[in-house]
C-alpha cells in the first residue's frame, strides 16, 4: 500500500461509534447492578470491570498477532478507508486472490477490526473512569481516591493507541509491536493499581520480603519484554527441543542481529534476511531468563509461606500459593509451545499467564505500600486510607 494511504481518517467517527456502543453495555450493567449504591462502589466496580475487559483485550491482541491478522486491514483506523471490512470487500477480495495465504483475507480483516473496536471500547471506559474520579474528588475530598490514577491511565491508553496505529502502518515492525505488547501490560498494571486504590486493602510484609517482591517485579518486566520480542519475531520454534536447543546447551546464536531494535520484521539491520542464529538467540535468552524468573517466584513463594507462620499473617501464605501457581502455569504453557509446535491455545495461555503475573504483582506491591503507611495488624483488611500514584 502506498504510504499516503496508510492513514485514512474518513471512517474515524464510525469506528469510534462502534467502540462507544461496545462500552455502553458494561456502563449500563454497572449502573443497573449498583443503582442506588454509593459512588465509591460504582467506581470500584467499573474499575474492576475495565480491568477484566482490558485483560481480555490483551489476549485478543495476542490472538490477532498469533493468527497473523495484524495486517488484515493494512491502513488505520479503518479498513481500506471503510469503517468495517464490509465496505472493503473489493480490496480484500483482490488481496486475497493475489495471495490466498497472505496477511489480508476476509477473516483476518474482521479479527483486526474487532480488535480495534474492542480497544476503542476500553478507551471509552477509561475516559469515563477519569471523569468520574475527578467528579468524586469534588464531592468528597477526604475519602475519594486520587483521580491522578485514572488520569495517568487515560494518558497511557492514548499512547497505547498510537502504538497500535504504528503497529499497522509500520508493517509489524518488531520494536513497535513489542512496545505495544508492553504497553498493554502497563495498562493492566495501572488499572490494577487503581482498583486497589479503591479497595484500600493493606498487607504487612517484612522488609526483607518486600525487597524480594520488588526484585521479582524487575525480573518479571524483563522476562515479559523478552517474551514479547520472541513473539513479535516469530522465534518460538527457533529451538524445537527441550531442555537443549538443537541438541546443544549453548547453540550457535547471533545476539547482535537478534537484539537489534532498528530493523524490519524478518530482516537484519543490514536489510538482508534475518539469520536463523539470530532467532535462536532470541528464543534461548528468553528460555534461560525464564529459569531465573521461575526460580525467583518459587523462592519468593516459599519465603512467604515461612513468613506466614513466623509473622502470623495467613494472607502471605495465600500470596505464596498464587505466585507459585503462576510460575507453574508459565512453565507448563511455555514448554507446551516448544514441544507441541506452538499451538494457539498454548500461546494464548502463556500470554494470559504473563498478564496474570502483572496483575498479581501490582496488587501485591500496592497492598505492601499501603501496609507500610498504615498502622494495621498483620494480614489484610480494609482501612480508611488514601492512595496517591
Amino acid at each position: 500500500m502506498d504510504t499516503s494511504t496508510l492513514y485514512d481518517f474518513a471512517p474515524l467517527a464510525k469506528v469510534a461509534l462502534a467502540g462507544i456502543v461496545l462500552a455502553a453495555g458494561p456502563l449500563a450493567w454497572i449502573w443497573l447492578r449498583h443503582r442506588g449504591g454509593q459512588a465509591a462502589a460504582h467506581l470500584r466496580a467499573l474499575t474492576l470491570l475495565t480491568l477484566f475487559l482490558t485483560f481480555d483485550l490483551v489476549l485478543f491482541g495476542a490472538f490477532t498477532r498469533l493468527s497473523d491478522s495484524g495486517l488484515g486491514c493494512p491502513d488505520w483506523p479503518g479498513c481500506y478507508g471503510s469503517a468495517t471490512p464490509l465496505g472493503a470487500q473489493v480490496q480484500i477480495d483482490a488481496a486475497q486472490t493475489a495471495l490466498p495465504s497472505g496477511p489480508v483475507t476476509h477473516g483476518k480483516a474482521w479479527v483486526e477490526m474487532t480488535h480495534r473496536y474492542l480497544a476503542i471500547g476500553v478507551g471509552v471506559l477509561i475516559t469515563v473512569l477519569a471523569l468520574a474520579n475527578w467528579l468524586a474528588l469534588r464531592r468528597d475530598r477526604e475519602t475519594a481516591v486520587s483521580p491522578w490514577w485514572a488520569t495517568t491511565t487515560l494518558a497511557w491508553v492514548c499512547v497505547q493507541g498510537a502504538f497500535g496505529a504504528l503497529t499497522v502502518t509500520m508493517k509489524l515492525y518488531p520494536a513497535i509491536v513489542t512496545a505495544h505488547l508492553l504497553g498493554g501490560m502497563m495498562l493492566l498494571a495501572l488499572l490494577a493499581a487503581q482498583a486497589e486504590a479503591h479497595a484500600r486493602v493493606v498487607l504487612r510484609v517484612p522488609p526483607g520480603l518486600r525487597r524480594s517482591v520488588y526484585a521479582v517485579c524487575v525480573l518479571g518486566a524483563v522476562q515479559i519484554a523478552l517474551g514479547g520480542w520472541v513473539s513479535t519475531n516469530y522465534a518460538v520454534l527457533a529451538c524445537s527441543d527441550f531442555p537443549t536447543c538443537h541438541g546443544s546447551w549453548w547453540p550457535a546464536m547471533d545476539f547482535e542481529e537478534g537484539f537489534a531494535l532498528r530493523r524490519e520484521l524478518g530482516r537484519a539491520s543490514s536489510g538482508a534476511w534475518l539469520p536463523f542464529d539470530a532467532l535462536a538467540a532470541i528464543h534461548y535468552v528468553h528460555r534461560l531468563f525464564a529459569y531465573v524468573l521461575i526460580a525467583a517466584l518459587l523462592l519468593l513463594a516459599w519465603r512467604m509461606h515461612r513468613a506466614a507462620h513466623a509473622e502470623g499473617a495467613p494472607a502471605l501464605r495465600t500470596w505464596g500459593f498464587a505466585l507459585a501457581g503462576v510460575a507453574a502455569w508459565q512453565f507448563a504453557s511455555g514448554l507446551s509451545n516448544v514441544i507441541l509446535g506452538w499451538p494457539l491455545p498454548a500461546a494464548l495461555a502463556h500470554t494470559a499467564g504473563a498478564a496474570a503475573l502483572v496483575v498479581l504483582l501490582t496488587v501485591l506491591v500496592v497492598r505492601m505500600h499501603e501496609g507500610r503507611r498504615s498502622v494495621a495488624p498483620q494480614g489484610g483488611f480494609a482501612v480508611p486510607a488514601r492512595l496517591t500514584p
